[in-house]
Protein backbone atom coordinates (compact mmCIF):
# COMPACT_ATOMS: atom_id res chain seq x y z
CA UNK A 1 0.00 0.00 0.00
CA UNK A 2 2.91 2.36 0.69
CA UNK A 3 4.16 2.33 -2.91
CA UNK A 4 0.61 2.59 -4.20
CA UNK A 5 -0.18 5.61 -1.99
CA UNK A 6 2.97 7.39 -3.16
CA UNK A 7 2.06 6.75 -6.79
CA UNK A 8 -1.47 8.07 -6.18
CA UNK A 9 -0.03 11.26 -4.72
CA UNK A 10 2.28 11.80 -7.70
CA UNK A 11 -0.43 11.01 -10.22
CA UNK A 12 -2.91 13.33 -8.49
CA UNK A 13 -0.28 16.07 -8.41
CA UNK A 14 0.42 15.69 -12.13
CA UNK A 15 -3.24 15.35 -13.13
CA UNK A 16 -4.12 18.54 -11.30
CA UNK A 17 -1.42 20.42 -13.25
CA UNK A 18 -2.59 18.95 -16.56
CA UNK A 19 -6.18 19.90 -15.77
CA UNK A 20 -5.06 23.47 -15.09
CA UNK A 21 -3.06 23.53 -18.33
CA UNK A 22 -6.07 22.25 -20.26
CA UNK A 23 -8.32 24.88 -18.64
CA UNK A 24 -5.90 27.69 -19.52
CA UNK A 25 -5.56 26.38 -23.09
CA UNK A 26 -9.35 26.21 -23.50
CA UNK A 27 -9.62 29.79 -22.28
CA UNK A 28 -6.99 30.96 -24.78
CA UNK A 29 -8.67 29.02 -27.60
CA UNK A 30 -11.81 31.08 -27.01
CA UNK A 31 -9.65 34.22 -27.07
CA UNK A 32 -8.11 33.25 -30.43
CA UNK A 33 -11.57 32.95 -31.94
CA UNK A 34 -12.48 36.44 -30.71
CA UNK A 35 -9.15 38.15 -31.41
CA UNK A 36 -8.64 40.82 -34.03
CA UNK A 37 -6.17 40.04 -36.79
CA UNK A 38 -3.24 41.91 -35.22
CA UNK A 39 -3.52 40.18 -31.84
CA UNK A 40 -4.56 36.82 -33.30
CA UNK A 41 -1.00 36.00 -34.41
CA UNK A 42 0.35 36.65 -30.91
CA UNK A 43 -2.44 34.66 -29.25
CA UNK A 44 -2.05 31.82 -31.78
CA UNK A 45 1.67 31.64 -31.00
CA UNK A 46 0.98 31.62 -27.25
CA UNK A 47 -1.58 28.86 -27.68
CA UNK A 48 0.87 26.83 -29.78
CA UNK A 49 3.68 27.28 -27.23
CA UNK A 50 1.46 26.41 -24.26
CA UNK A 51 0.03 23.36 -26.03
CA UNK A 52 3.58 22.16 -26.73
CA UNK A 53 4.51 22.60 -23.06
CA UNK A 54 1.39 20.69 -21.94
CA UNK A 55 2.09 17.88 -24.42
CA UNK A 56 5.69 17.58 -23.19
CA UNK A 57 4.44 17.47 -19.60
CA UNK A 58 1.96 14.70 -20.48
CA UNK A 59 4.60 12.70 -22.36
CA UNK A 60 7.01 12.86 -19.42
CA UNK A 61 4.18 11.93 -17.05
CA UNK A 62 3.29 8.89 -19.13
CA UNK A 63 6.91 7.74 -19.25
CA UNK A 64 7.29 8.10 -15.48
CA UNK A 65 3.97 6.43 -14.68
CA UNK A 66 5.14 3.38 -16.61
CA UNK A 67 8.58 3.47 -14.95
CA UNK A 68 7.18 3.24 -11.40
CA UNK A 69 7.64 5.02 -8.11
CA UNK A 70 11.43 5.08 -7.97
CA UNK A 71 11.57 7.12 -11.17
CA UNK A 72 9.25 9.76 -9.72
CA UNK A 73 11.77 11.41 -7.41
CA UNK A 74 13.85 12.74 -10.31
CA UNK A 75 10.96 13.14 -12.70
CA UNK A 76 8.96 15.33 -10.35
CA UNK A 77 11.71 17.94 -10.58
CA UNK A 78 11.47 17.89 -14.39
CA UNK A 79 7.68 18.05 -14.27
CA UNK A 80 7.81 20.97 -11.82
CA UNK A 81 10.22 22.81 -14.13
CA UNK A 82 7.87 22.30 -17.08
CA UNK A 83 4.88 23.39 -14.99
CA UNK A 84 6.73 26.53 -13.85
CA UNK A 85 7.57 27.34 -17.48
CA UNK A 86 3.92 27.02 -18.46
CA UNK A 87 2.85 29.30 -15.60
CA UNK A 88 5.56 31.84 -16.40
CA UNK A 89 4.51 32.01 -20.04
CA UNK A 90 0.88 32.67 -19.08
CA UNK A 91 1.99 35.36 -16.61
CA UNK A 92 4.26 37.00 -19.21
CA UNK A 93 1.38 37.07 -21.68
CA UNK A 94 -0.97 38.78 -19.26
CA UNK A 95 1.66 41.23 -18.06
CA UNK A 96 2.66 42.14 -21.62
CA UNK A 97 -0.78 42.18 -23.16
CA UNK A 98 -1.93 45.34 -21.46
CA UNK A 99 -5.41 45.55 -20.05
CA UNK A 100 -6.74 42.05 -20.68
CA UNK A 101 -8.98 42.07 -17.63
CA UNK A 102 -11.79 40.10 -19.23
CA UNK A 103 -9.40 37.42 -20.51
CA UNK A 104 -7.58 37.27 -17.16
CA UNK A 105 -10.84 36.74 -15.33
CA UNK A 106 -12.03 34.09 -17.80
CA UNK A 107 -8.73 32.21 -17.56
CA UNK A 108 -8.67 32.49 -13.78
CA UNK A 109 -12.23 31.16 -13.48
CA UNK A 110 -11.46 28.23 -15.80
CA UNK A 111 -8.25 27.32 -13.95
CA UNK A 112 -9.94 27.73 -10.53
CA UNK A 113 -12.74 25.42 -11.69
CA UNK A 114 -10.13 22.86 -12.80
CA UNK A 115 -8.48 23.07 -9.38
CA UNK A 116 -11.81 22.54 -7.60
CA UNK A 117 -12.57 19.55 -9.79
CA UNK A 118 -9.11 18.10 -9.06
CA UNK A 119 -9.75 18.40 -5.30
CA UNK A 120 -13.04 16.53 -5.61
CA UNK A 121 -11.55 13.80 -7.81
CA UNK A 122 -8.58 13.33 -5.48
CA UNK A 123 -10.91 13.05 -2.49
CA UNK A 124 -13.03 10.48 -4.37
CA UNK A 125 -9.96 8.39 -5.26
CA UNK A 126 -8.72 8.58 -1.71
CA UNK A 127 -12.13 7.51 -0.35
CA UNK A 128 -12.11 4.54 -2.74
CA UNK A 129 -8.62 3.50 -1.64
CA UNK A 130 -9.52 4.12 2.00
CA UNK A 131 -12.32 1.59 1.68
CA UNK A 132 -9.66 -1.05 1.17
CA UNK A 133 -7.57 -0.37 4.28
CA UNK A 134 -7.61 -2.39 7.44
CA UNK A 135 -10.21 -1.48 10.05
CA UNK A 136 -7.50 -0.48 12.51
CA UNK A 137 -6.54 2.40 10.21
CA UNK A 138 -10.08 3.59 9.59
CA UNK A 139 -9.94 6.40 12.17
CA UNK A 140 -6.71 7.82 10.66
CA UNK A 141 -8.05 7.53 7.13
CA UNK A 142 -11.41 9.10 8.03
CA UNK A 143 -9.61 11.99 9.72
CA UNK A 144 -7.37 12.50 6.68
CA UNK A 145 -10.37 12.47 4.32
CA UNK A 146 -12.27 14.91 6.53
CA UNK A 147 -9.24 17.24 6.61
CA UNK A 148 -8.84 17.00 2.84
CA UNK A 149 -12.47 17.97 2.28
CA UNK A 150 -12.20 20.82 4.79
CA UNK A 151 -9.05 22.14 3.10
CA UNK A 152 -10.77 21.88 -0.28
CA UNK A 153 -13.74 23.92 0.97
CA UNK A 154 -11.43 26.60 2.38
CA UNK A 155 -9.44 26.80 -0.84
CA UNK A 156 -12.60 27.00 -2.91
CA UNK A 157 -13.92 29.82 -0.70
CA UNK A 158 -10.68 31.81 -1.16
CA UNK A 159 -10.85 31.33 -4.93
CA UNK A 160 -14.50 32.44 -4.95
CA UNK A 161 -13.52 35.67 -3.18
CA UNK A 162 -10.90 36.33 -5.85
CA UNK A 163 -13.43 35.60 -8.60
CA UNK A 164 -15.79 38.15 -7.10
CA UNK A 165 -13.09 40.80 -6.73
CA UNK A 166 -12.92 40.96 -10.51
CA UNK A 167 -10.27 43.63 -11.01
CA UNK A 168 -7.17 41.97 -9.58
CA UNK A 169 -3.99 41.71 -11.63
CA UNK A 170 -2.89 38.34 -12.99
CA UNK A 171 -0.13 38.27 -10.37
CA UNK A 172 -2.71 38.44 -7.56
CA UNK A 173 -4.97 35.86 -9.24
CA UNK A 174 -2.01 33.59 -9.96
CA UNK A 175 -0.85 33.86 -6.34
CA UNK A 176 -4.31 32.73 -5.22
CA UNK A 177 -4.15 29.74 -7.54
CA UNK A 178 -0.64 28.89 -6.31
CA UNK A 179 -1.78 29.07 -2.67
CA UNK A 180 -4.70 26.75 -3.43
CA UNK A 181 -2.41 24.40 -5.38
CA UNK A 182 0.03 24.25 -2.46
CA UNK A 183 -2.80 23.46 -0.04
CA UNK A 184 -4.02 20.76 -2.45
CA UNK A 185 -0.58 19.17 -2.62
CA UNK A 186 -0.20 19.18 1.18
CA UNK A 187 -3.68 17.78 1.82
CA UNK A 188 -3.32 15.16 -0.89
CA UNK A 189 0.06 14.01 0.42
CA UNK A 190 -1.17 13.91 4.03
CA UNK A 191 -4.18 11.85 3.01
CA UNK A 192 -2.14 9.31 1.07
CA UNK A 193 0.47 9.17 3.81
CA UNK A 194 -2.34 8.10 6.16
CA UNK A 195 -2.71 4.98 4.04
CA UNK A 196 0.96 4.04 4.12
CA UNK A 197 1.59 0.78 5.87
CA UNK A 198 -2.06 -0.21 5.88
CA UNK A 199 -3.00 -3.49 4.22
CA UNK A 200 -6.18 -4.24 2.31
CA UNK A 201 -9.19 -5.57 4.14
CA UNK A 202 -9.44 -9.33 4.24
Amino acid sequence: MSQQSSMHFYLSWAKERIDEMDAALASFEVKVGQAKAESRVKTDQLLSDLTKRRDEFQALLKTQAEAGETAWAGAKTDLERQWTGFEAQVKTYFEGAGKQLEQQQATFKDVAAAQSKAWREAADKFREAAGKVAAARTVDVDAALKQMRSDASEAEARLQKLKQAGSESWSVLSAGLAESRKAFDQANKAAWDALKGAGPKS
